[in-house]
């Protein structure tokens, strides 16, 4: 990790001192890794070798110095080759087409200036890992024939259909009919054999070389003694990177072309710069996506600047005579697998390019495309470790399928297409989901009504529509709907159509009474609620003693659900200022994991909640019931323990020592509980207390905690004569309940009721 002071350096886009060496390796290696690949995909769009050059150069130097990415490097991009050689044939000449290139560089600006890089945050995961994973296989599936010397396909060339003809795996039967180079083949066989065990030994792969590096010298000391040995064993030009060669400067600069202003005003070069700059466009937002999710730093890339960047270093190549450029992952991935970690190492390896294509043509053309095959293959490997298809199989058919649909797409056809097929399957299974489940339901019970809540998405278009007609069109008579749209940012008008007419013409008709919710007026819908928000003398009157217990009971497996209802508490404050009509007391202990209000997810003006430690009873405690019952009009007194109960366990432990007092604990006033729950402790758990296992320890203490609610329970009926003449007249019910912390359930005491019966009627 990056410590303070670098993580400030890196944020002024200086790179700290430590790195400096290991970016300035990883420059050489992708330097080298790079070289035959923009030969090659220069070679494979029928533009001249130079191309791919310029167009890695400033791909390096310009556009890493203005990317915000620390890790990608961009060059020639092999998904443009076709692209690239249609629009040169198109075009006529390569001069005319450099025009084009500079136009699609402008595109690319103004999309960023306009921030269209945030289309980069709207492909899934599953398909970016799919891409990560293809790229893998094709590296892999690409680079085994020139490991073996077959060098037929230009390196760098990545698509299915190659231009000699042959397809990836047309490519590689061909070496089953001897064409391959024995030379090339002890190069690039010791090459990988290098490269697997150097991964094997920990301090190997910290070391000060990178096993790259390594392996390019050693394949070039390989090439020097193969040579002299000769016949078979000669590695010949063919099987080496092919750096054109100029005897002097002049005939240098004769490599260059400039772009053509006088066909500024053809519309073919307007269509193929807008067609240039959308896959370029598109392969650098998808690829800088998959850079930053092998980045071991999990650094964010900003895509608009990126695109800004592009498009600089397209009109730079443009005017210097390169082909496109996009960001690139065979080459970024070369670079985070050699331990790069600013951009400094994008910036030398374009150096390196300028330089050493300029002054050392001859010695570069003596490293063996065998070697550097391996290092692509290499880590084509670790692109598709089997790790990561056993992640995305156990992430579930969502996302494996588009995931391999994305990876069979890119190796059977080019990126942009798999892509395609992989956002297009992705984009199926959101249809398929909306289609299924557009929208939550849940069927909640408010105040005696069991309402269907539809809680609309934060994002309502027209793909929700078939789905919730379908909800509407299933919903029975005598149902009660409400529509909600409290967290919804955006409805479609269609939507919001077809909801008022099925609010005011088609529900009613049906026999669906239909309340909205959040919809602020929206298109002619008022917010409309039909059921009770908060308890009313009309409910309250119409509840019996079961009625409510039945409402507890829903309220807490709302609350054990995460179901929870959604109240407008500023209306509920509003509505309930005029008086208060709650339907049941608590008498609950102070614990503050024990809230009741949460327990049974009840609104404002439902409850009363009377709180003592252990849910003892004392005098001034019968006074708030007896006002709650009498005065108020609740219908039902719960009284209700909790297990691992500290005021319980107090108790006891007291007990088991034969102590009575709490004055040791410094508290004046606590022997009052204390004394209270000791009644409720049978002898025979006291003896041999301290040598009792934790956990039969915790079971007494539960068990003391359920006894001491019965006794507070018949304490309720026995002391207050108020309360014991209304349970008597079936006009409330005294219930115990125990509350377990561990779960959340509540376990009713209903055979210990006192009172009222406790079988709901119909307003329950």
């Amino acid at each position: 990790m990056l410590s303070a002071s670098e993580s400030l350096w890196a944020s002024e886009g200086k790179t700290p001192l430590r790195f400096v060496s290991r970016d300035l390796l990883s420059g050489l290696i992708v330097f080298l890794v790079a070289l035959p690949l923009c030969l090659g995909i220069a070679l494979a769009s029928n533009a001249p070798l130079v191309s791919g050059l310029v167009s890695g150069v400033v791909g390096g130097i310009l556009i890493g110095w203005m990317s915000g990415s620390k890790t990608s490097v961009s060059g020639p991009a092999a998904g443009l080759t076709a692209i690239v050689a249609a629009q040169i044939t198109q075009l006529g000449a390569f001069e005319t087409f450099l025009l084009a290139v500079i136009l699609a560089g402008i595109i690319q600006i103004a999309l960023g200036l306009f921030r269209a890089g945030g289309l980069a945050a709207f492909f899934p995961s599953s398909v970016i890992q799919g891409l990560l994973a293809a790229i893998g296989v094709i590296l892999i599936l690409k680079q085994l024939p020139h490991i073996l010397g077959h060098d037929t396909d230009p390196e760098g060339e990545m698509s299915f259909d190659q231009p000699d003809h042959e397809n990836t795996f047309t490519e590689i039967v061909k070496l089953f009919y001897g064409e391959v180079h024995q030379g090339a083949i002890v190069v690039g066989v010791l090459s990988l054999i290098l490269l697997f065990a150097w991964d094997r030994f920990p301090k190997l792969k910290k070391g000060a070389i990178p096993a790259p590096l390594l392996v390019v010298f050693l394949g070039i000391i390989g090439k020097v003694l193969l040579d002299r040995i000769g016949g078979n064993w000669l590695i010949e030009a063919s099987h080496l990177v092919q750096v054109p060669v100029a005897a002097n400067w002049s005939e240098l600069s004769t490599f260059f072309q400039f772009p053509d202003w006088t066909q500024i005003g053809r519309p073919a070069v307007w269509i193929a710069g807008v067609t240039i700059c959308a896959v370029a466009t598109l392969e650098t937002l998808l690829n800088l996506e998959a850079v930053d999710k092998l980045d071991p730093q999990q650094r964010n890339s900003p895509p608009n600047r990126e695109l800004i960047a592009q498009g600089c270093g397209n009109i730079a190549c443009g005017l210097l005579g390169g082909i496109p450029v996009t960001s690139v992952i065979v080459r970024s991935s070369v670079n985070i697998n050699a331990g790069a970690r600013t951009k400094l190492s994008a910036i030398f390896h374009g150096v390196l390019l300028a330089l050493c294509v300029v002054l050392i043509p001859t010695w570069l053309n003596m490293i063996p495309l065998a070697a550097l095959a391996a290092i692509l293959l290499h880590t084509g490997t670790k692109l598709v470790h089997p790790k990561l298809l056993h992640r995305m199989w156990m992430d579930g058919p969502y996302q494996f399928i588009p995931f391999i649909a994305t990876l069979l797409g890119i190796v059977f056809t080019d990126l942009i297409i798999g892509v395609a097929i992989g956002l297009a399957i992705s984009l199926a299974f959101i249809l398929a989901s909306n289609i299924r489940r557009p929208v939550d339901q849940v069927v909640e019970s408010r105040l005696g009504e069991a309402i269907n809540h539809v809680q609309l998405p934060h994002q309502v278009s027209f793909l929700n529509r078939a789905a919730l007609q379908h909800v509407f069109d299933k919903t029975p008579a005598g149902t009660h709907l409400l529509i909600d749209a409290s967290i919804s940012n955006f409805i479609d008008p269609d939507i919001l159509a077809l909801i008022r007419e099925y609010q005011q013409v088609t529900g009613p008709i049906r026999g669906v009474k239909v309340s909205t919710k959040g919809f602020q007026s929206r298109l002619g819908i008022e917010d409309r609620i039909l059921y009770s928000e908060y308890s009313t003398r009309d409910l309250q009157q119409k509840f019996s003693p079961a009625d409510v217990l039945a409402w507890i009971k829903a309220g807490n497996e709302r609350f054990r659900s995460g179901n929870r209802l959604q109240r407008d508490l500023t209306f509920q404050i509003g509505a309930s200022i005029t008086g208060q009509y709650p339907l049941a007391v608590i008498l609950g202990c102070i614990d503050s994991r024990a809230p009741a209000e949460m327990i049974f997810d009840v609104g404002l003006g439902e409850l009363f909640s009377t709180r003592i430690a252990g849910n003892v009873v004392r005098e001034k405690v019968l006074g708030s019931l007896e006002y709650a019952c009498a005065v108020a009009g609740a219908k039902l007194v719960l009284v209700m323990g909790h297990t691992r109960c500290g005021a319980v366990q107090t108790a006891v432990q007291l007990a088991a020592h034969d102590e009575h007092s709490c004055h040791k604990f410094g508290c004046d006033h606590l022997d009052l509980i204390i004394n209270e729950i000791q009644k409720s402790i049978p002898e025979e758990m006291l003896p041999g207390w301290d040598d009792r296992p934790q956990l039969v320890r915790e079971s007494i203490i539960d068990e003391v905690a359920r006894r001491n609610t019965l006794n507070s329970v018949r304490r309720i009926y026995e002391e207050s004569e108020t309360l014991r003449r209304m349970a008597d007249e079936g006009k409330i019910a005294i219930v115990g309940a125990l509350y377990h912390l561990e779960t959340g359930v509540i376990d009713f005491m209903i055979q210990d009721a006192i009172g009222a019966p406790l079988e709901p009627t119909e307003a329950g």
